[in-house]
């Protein structure tokens, strides 16, 4: 299954490389200065962190569609694609004859996902969308903690939709295995994480919404994430611990709220450290996390246990680590991961496979600025598969 994978920072590599990962063959096009990821983070033979993470196991071609010719290049790779994923602002492709309607029309079998913050059409389709701008727009942004609203600590408009984006490219394979037909899917950020907020859901019944959100209680073994809010606890604890609301009695709810909190807090604190208090936990059949910062986060058991960090070839004589796609399939093997490519390493390599062309088109191309390499791909473009 070949991917051209059109797209840039985060929400669109996502769909890229679970699609890698599940077994695809992904083209990722860059322009000239390359994806903006390709900045951020450590590098090692100049290839970042963060664009190793998303880009992994792709191939890469570097075109620019400013240069006469750019765009015909482009066309030609999605005319040889089952699918192509992009995430430009609506209209960008389209300056270059490169839109849905253009490609479709030389590839009528050919899957487009259109990734974009809100939808192809419509009053602010031209907005540039940003995880954190969706995250502000869909309510994410806790606007109840003490001081100024944060954002969410990692880009999950960017993470649900690449998923979403999958989900709708596995269903359109399935469409056009029974049909022979293609289509298209426009996706935007904003419906992805509306689809995906519990919170927005229960607004439908245009009331106020009972916060689903966990919390985060003081225990004698450090700061403990508790799901169901304080009824929830509560009513466990005093259950199957016996605890006892110290509240006189006609107290109204704000006072037996303060207490019921108090004497839940005053109790985990009393335990004998970290083993008694998942005891009593467990006991009351509430669900518990540890707080943890990032950086202890792939240290943990389960981490280690599920094999979820893999090593890869980082392009230097060395490894580094890389987090594996979350799927474990009793027979498709997804835990080999291949590097991230130089910017323009597999110009000559995927034109020649995919597009069938010889070396002295590839350099013709190449002499008109067509195609463009760094010195990293200049030099490793002699062993690309």
């Amino acid at each position: 299954m070949r991917v051209l994978d059109l797209t840039r920072v985060f929400a669109g590599p996502v769909a890229g490389r679970v699609l890698v990962d599940l077994g695809a063959e992904v083209v990722k096009v860059e322009p000239p200065e390359g994806d903006v990821t390709r900045l951020w983070g450590r590098k090692t033979a100049g290839i970042s962190t963060y664009f190793t993470q998303q880009n992994c196991g792709k191939r890469t071609v570097c075109v620019d569609l400013t240069v006469p010719g750019g765009p015909a290049l482009v066309a030609e790779l999605a005319d040889a694609a089952d699918i192509v994923i992009e995430n430009f602002r609506p209209g960008v492709l389209a300056r270059y004859g490169l839109a849905w309607e253009d490609l479709s029309a030389h590839n009528p079998a050919l899957i487009m996902l259109s990734i974009c913050g809100f939808g192809q059409e419509g009053p602010e389709s031209q907005r540039a969308a940003y995880a954190a701008v969706i995250h502000a727009e869909t309510g994410v942004v806790d606007q109840d903690a003490p001081g100024m609203p944060q954002d969410v600590g990692f880009g999950s408009a960017d993470v649900i939709s690449g998923m979403h984006g999958v989900i709708a490219i596995l269903a359109a394979l399935r469409v056009r295995d029974a049909t022979g037909v293609g289509q298209y899917i426009d996706l935007s950020m904003v419906d992805a994480m509306v689809v995906s907020s519990d919170q927005i859901m229960t607004s439908l019944d245009r009331a106020p919404a009972e916060s689903k959100r966990g919390e985060v209680w003081e225990t004698a073994s450090g700061l403990v994430m508790l799901p169901g809010g304080l009824r929830w606890v509560w009513h466990q604890m005093s259950t199957v611990h016996g605890l006892v609301d110290p509240s006189p009695e006609g107290a109204d709810l704000e006072e037996k709220l303060v207490n019921r909190r108090r004497t839940v807090t005053e109790y985990l604190c009393g335990l004998d450290g970290r083993d008694e208090v998942i005891r009593v936990l467990d006991e009351a059949g509430l669900a518990w996390g540890e707080l943890r910062e990032h950086g202890e986060v792939l240290d943990t058991p389960t981490i280690a246990h599920r094999g979820t960090v893999v090593e890869i070839d980082d392009r230097a004589g060395g490894t580094r680590d890389v987090i594996r796609s979350p799927y474990r399939m009793s027979e498709t093997d997804t835990s080999v991961v291949g590097p991230a490519g130089h910017l323009g390493e597999h110009n000559s390599a995927v034109l020649g496979s995919w597009l069938d062309k010889d070396p002295d088109e590839i350099d013709a191309l190449a002499a008109a600025g067509v195609l463009v390499q760094d010195e990293w791909a200049r030099a490793a473009e002699g062993n690309a598969p």
